[in-house]
């Protein structure tokens, strides 16, 4: 009885430290594994400098939102599945809950008050967008050979639109990564990250990862909800790089297919900057949207939808990564990939957001004052998202 009520108290505890950070972590991923830094190395010392640093490496080689499966992971170590689910709950909610909100009050908004505003999250769309592209560009193109794969996967993405192109974009540029980025890998780690994980159950899961997503394309015909987690499903599966990477991914499902206009797209994305917790609670708000399905019900199947594939996969590899960190192959094909998303992302940033939201002169320099904004004098997102919607109002009026 003791051994359960002091897990007990830690699920609690997981819930209750999570739940703050969901509701103050404002910034994007980069900036919430900063937080995490803080509340439980630094401040609860759950875990050592060297496991984060090694928790954080591991969750950026692989597809997902990455803060989140780091918070997902710390639950896990912390308190077993239970905390891992708390620890994804509390982080999750308060954003996704906002955004679903704001997707039932956008449906009905009118006036031109209300139109600026929904005009000033568009543009705002293009400064995040354009500055994840800079930042993303930097570090992840750094030589000639990856900048030549980004530029690849732009082609890519143009001459073969929707999601077809952005996965072979991906494919290819591992691809690309394995023949032609096979640099000296970083020192792994002295540290090993141990989990409460036994290899049957990563096996389980890394074949359940595989399992759904090549069965749910071909259910996807057969039912409406079944369609919505094929394309939320793949979606988070795919997201290679960074939140800001499933802006073009979810852009191929859901506005090219015709679920969603533009409009309501890039709005919902504008956001999204303004709330705290992780990006992919974008998925809430288009969810909640979708035609033929209950608001609510649309939201939690698309946000369960984008986040399993990512952690089933983090439990598929956590009992094999003190193995697997050292496969320089995959390091390379890892590189690859990454440079290909910074391709998959510069095309976004032009088509849909910059063609859907820069219909003039007054817009351009909107959205340039954001770019600056965050860029130069390094302001929060949330306030440049405040800042640009507002200036949205002004030019409506």
């Amino acid at each position: 009885m003791a051994e359960k009520h002091h897990l007990n108290g830690r699920v609690s505890e997981v819930f209750w430290a999570f739940l703050a950070l969901g509701l103050t972590s404002f910034g994007g991923p980069v900036a919430h594994l900063g937080y995490f830094r803080t509340a439980f190395v630094e401040r609860r010392q759950w875990l050592s400098e060297s496991a984060y640093a090694d928790l954080v490496a591991l969750c950026q080689f692989f597809p997902g939102p990455a803060s989140s499966q780091v918070g997902f992971a710390l639950g896990l170590m912390r308190a077993g599945p239970w905390g891992a689910a708390m620890a994804w709950l509390a982080f999750t909610l308060p954003s996704a809950i906002v955004l679903v909100l704001f997707a039932f009050g956008a449906a009905v908004l009118d006036g031109p008050i209300a139109s600026g505003i929904i005009h000033g999250l568009k543009v705002v769309a293009v400064a995040i967008v354009a500055h994840a592209v800079w930042g993303m560009a930097r570090n992840l193109c750094p030589d000639q050979t990856r900048v030549g794969i980004a530029l690849a996967a732009v082609f890519i993405v143009v001459m073969v639109s929707g999601p077809l192109g952005q996965v072979a974009a991906i494919v290819l540029g591992g691809i690309a990564g394995l023949a032609l980025c096979r640099m000296v890998a970083a020192a792994t780690p002295s540290e090993p990250l141990q989990f409460p994980v036994s290899r049957r159950a990563g096996t389980v899961a890394l074949g359940l990862f595989a399992a759904l997503l090549i069965l749910l394309p071909l259910l996807a015909g057969s039912a409406a909800w079944l369609a919505v987690a094929d394309a939320f499903y793949r979606s988070g599966a795919l997201v290679f790089g960074g939140g800001h990477v499933v802006l073009p991914l979810l852009e191929a499902e859901v506005v090219q297919s015709g679920w969603i206009t533009a409009d309501e797209f890039l709005a919902g994305y504008g956001a999204a900057q303004a709330v705290p917790g992780p990006l992919f609670t974008f998925a809430a708000y288009l969810g909640a949207l979708l035609p033929g399905m209950n608001g609510v019900v649309g939201a939690l199947l698309a946000l369960l939808a984008i986040f399993i594939p990512g952690f089933l996969l983090l439990v598929g590899v956590l009992p094999f990564w003190n193995h697997f960190r050292r496969w320089q192959s995959a390091q390379a094909l890892m590189r690859g990939a990454s440079a290909a998303v910074v391709g998959i992302l510069g095309a976004a940033l032009y088509q849909p957001v910059w063609t859907s939201a820069i219909i003039g002169p007054y817009e351009f320099v909107l959205a340039l004052t954001g770019f600056l904004l965050l860029t130069v004098w390094k302001l929060p997102a949330w306030i440049v998202v405040i800042v640009i919607a507002l200036g949205g109002v002004v030019i409506t009026l």
